[in-house]
């Protein structure tokens, strides 16, 4: 992989302003989804409005400096809702219209091109009503594009919001795709919400790599999109001809709040930013019988189950722990039909994010487990192998099922995060 400065674009080059610069490369791919006891923190202390930069996210940056990658060439798009300019045209409108640009074929992950549907629902292929562009799914039959689905394109383009969670699939989705294509490969590049400064959680053991964790990356990686698949192809464990077509305006100890940029929910239970803060630790619930907060006005931000009749124990428990940036407090919902507990109302421990530079979620995720566990082994049941798959290896269920164990291992994920921070620091775009 080589990164170049140079003075005018090419057909090889990016720009960013007056800073134009070449990210291509070619690898091997690798083998093998109450009161706060200090009432200044009774928020996520998110960072207020006031302080908003201007972040030009990748898509506009082509369209104004770059829109040679693309132009007199047969465009293929991977993108959903999220993909969009400032002002909320989408990515598929604005490269329809684009001069010179034909736009032959998108490209839908989960959830689907509107973001609407359920998780782990299968997508079809269809029609764009709007553009008569023919959508192919990369979430139904199969989950990498075949000859076929790519027979009609000159470029690959990405631009889909992610969240910085190894366990998200769009990520996998693109580097999938990347590797399956070969060729030009474009990433229009997108804020990671939770800040690009902060790794946290272990690394995924290749043995347990799935849709929900296809490389060796951290938990809560660091890395913006078009970084995590620089570092893929930098490292050798992608094979593609790859370009990023970078943001301008964007820091790496940005929260979302600061970019200016709006929100939209990146899928259907993600609906703020604390709830994707909290994502890292409360999705390993996926992988047990406790529910996650799907069906509830709240998800990831509440767990619960209909024999957690103590959650204002384990709640104590908890708070008394003095886990930095969260508190906990007892609660009970009634669960939307077609989810875990569906049509029932039942306890659960809701979160609330008090201070989100201090907050570590994956440690909060692990001690909830291990706090609900010990009180409830008859009851509890892990979903084998999802929560494996979810934590990236069978660490984190068999620390939770033994006393003083989870202590153990969060030192451990700790330093695997540093080094991965270390490590993979070379290939950050920002600063």
């Amino acid at each position: 992989m080589s990164l170049i400065v140079s003075p005018r674009p090419s057909s090889e080059v990016l720009a960013v302003g007056r800073l134009i610069i070449l990210i291509a490369g070619v690898g091997c791919a690798a083998g093998g989804s109450s009161e706060d006891t200090t009432a200044a923190r009774a928020t996520s202390t998110a960072p207020a409005a006031a302080t908003a930069a201007d972040v030009v996210p990748g898509i506009e940056v082509l369209l104004s400096d770059s829109i040679h990658l693309v132009q007199g060439k047969r465009v293929g798009l991977i993108t959903n809702h999220s993909g969009r300019d400032r002002k909320g045209t989408s990515t598929i409108d604005l490269l329809h219209k684009a001069p010179g640009v034909k736009l032959t074929a998108l490209y839908a992950p989960e959830h689907g091109l509107r973001g609407v549907a359920r998780a782990g629902e299968r997508i079809p292929s269809s029609v764009d009503s709007a553009t008569n562009v023919p959508i192919r799914s990369l979430y139904g039959e199969t989950r990498v594009p075949n000859a076929q689905m790519l027979s009609d394109i000159d470029v690959l383009v990405y631009d889909i919001q992610d969240v910085g969670a190894r366990v998200y699939t769009y990520e996998w989705t693109m580097a999938l795709a990347a590797d399956a294509w070969k060729k030009k490969f474009i990433v229009l590049d997108r804020p990671n919400p939770i800040r690009g400064d902060i790794v946290e959680g272990g690394v995924l053991d290749p043995q347990y790599r799935s849709f929900v964790g296809q490389y060796p990356v951290a938990l809560r990686y660091g890395f913006t999109a078009g970084e995590l698949m620089k570092y893929l192809v930098g490292t050798g464990q992608v094979q593609s001809d790859l370009t990023v077509v970078p943001m301008k305006g964007w820091r790496r100890s940005m929260w979302w709040e600061e970019t200016g940029l709006p929100w939209a929910n990146p899928s259907p239970n993600l609906r703020d930013m604390d709830a994707t803060i909290l994502y890292t630790g409360t999705v390993f619930f996926e992988g047990t019988n406790a529910t996650e907060g799907r069906g509830t006005d709240k998800p990831f931000k509440m767990v619960g189950a209909k024999w957690l009749s103590d959650a204002g124990a384990i709640v104590q428990e908890l708070n008394a722990k003095g886990l930095p940036g969260v508190r906990f407090d007892s609660t009970s919902r009634t669960i939307e039909q077609g989810f875990k507990f569906g049509g029932e109302t039942i306890p659960m421990i809701e979160l609330t994010v008090t201070d989100r530079n201090a907050i570590k979620p994956v440690e909060v995720g692990a001690h909830m487990l291990r706090a609900i566990y010990k009180r409830h082994v008859k009851d509890w049941q892990w979903r084998t192998p999802q929560i494996d798959r979810l934590f990236g290896s069978d660490r984190l269920r068999r620390a939770v099922e033994r006393e003083g164990e989870i202590e153990e291992l969060l030192p451990t994920l700790a330093r695997e995060a540093a080094e991965f921070k270390q490590q993979s620091s070379k290939y950050w775009i920002y600063q």
